[in-house]
């Protein structure tokens, strides 16, 4: 087990967003069992994608397409997941964009490391120019004539009609109909230094944590709404619908297989930027043995 230090601290990355505050409150709040205590970094994914590239952080929700960087020090939890049907990013615009000449725009992603931004490089090979923004800033870029178009993630997808947008392509749905797969956005990693015990504390408690959230929600609105920059209640709580589901509590097979076809995916393109030694049938060993951390096939 890695020696974390006298003050038994572990690092913990998660982002405002209300899934992320929702499923964490119990575990942050001390109301489930730890053997550690949490130092919690709240950021934008983005850049918790980039703090899990410098391997500075314990543990992390990440974009699922970090994971085809890091798979070497980190591994999976099954719990804490977002992932689910009708909940992928949107392809947005001012006007309809020409689906043959994807080469001609500027699209603005929320990230070099987000999921979204892998998945419009599946949608649309073709696509060259990305602008990388925080999530938040994209749908105003687009509508303001910054970019040709923009992905949009989270709370937006709920709320890009006032400015005007129109939807050129929801990539959840794309997804979906090309895989069968439901969409799997980020997940919850953890250094493999860490040791098997202490990885399946922390799977543990996270699930505990959002049992506690779904038994007693009441009990942690304020602390979400406390992170939620300026929501609404009713784009919170439809927020927390969409992405807080049964692959939250438990990837399970079917969310397990997700992962996988998507790391396939972008292996596949040649959108990881692997060393000569790495395969992917490695990579998927890796995965497997990371899931696996409620049963007896994960490696310390």
């Amino acid at each position: 087990m890695k020696n974390i230090g006298s003050n038994n601290r572990i690092t913990l990355g998660l982002s405002s967003c209300p899934n992320d505050t929702f499923i964490f409150y119990a575990l942050l709040h001390n109301k489930v069992p730890l053997q550690y205590k949490i130092s919690p970094l709240m950021a934008d994914v983005e850049e918790l994608n980039q703090r899990v590239l410098a391997r500075s952080i314990d543990v992390s929700k990440v974009s699922f397409h970090v994971l085809g960087h890091v798979l070497d020090d980190y591994m999976l939890l099954r719990s804490g997941s977002a992932m689910g049907r009708g909940c992928g990013p949107l392809l947005l615009a001012r006007t309809p964009l020409d689906p043959h000449n994807f080469e001609r725009y500027r699209i603005a992603i929320p990230g070099k490391y987000t999921t979204a931004a892998l998945l419009l490089k599946l949608f649309a090979p073709g696509v060259k120019e990305l602008v990388p923004m925080n999530f938040a800033l994209i749908a105003q870029a687009v509508a303001g004539g910054e970019v040709d178009g923009g992905i949009i993630i989270h709370e937006t997808r709920f709320t890009y009609h006032d400015l005007g947008l129109i939807c050129i392509q929801d990539l959840g749905t794309w997804w979906e109909k090309k895989t069968g797969f439901p969409i799997p956005l980020g997940g919850i990693i953890a250094k493999r230094s860490l040791g098997i015990e202490l990885l399946q504390a922390i799977d543990a408690a996270l699930g505990m944590s959002i049992k506690s959230a779904f038994k007693d929600p009441d009990a942690v609105w304020d602390f979400v709404m406390e992170h939620a920059q300026e929501m609404s209640y009713e784009v919170m709580r439809k927020h927390i619908d969409l992405y807080v589901n049964q692959y939250t509590l438990d990837l399970g097979e079917e969310g397990i297989k997700a992962v996988e076809f998507l790391l396939e995916q972008g292996q596949k393109k040649g959108h990881f930027p692997l060393g000569p030694a790495w395969t992917y049938k490695k990579h998927w060993k890796a995965l497997k043995s990371g899931l696996s951390v409620h049963g007896s096939g994960l490696k310390s």
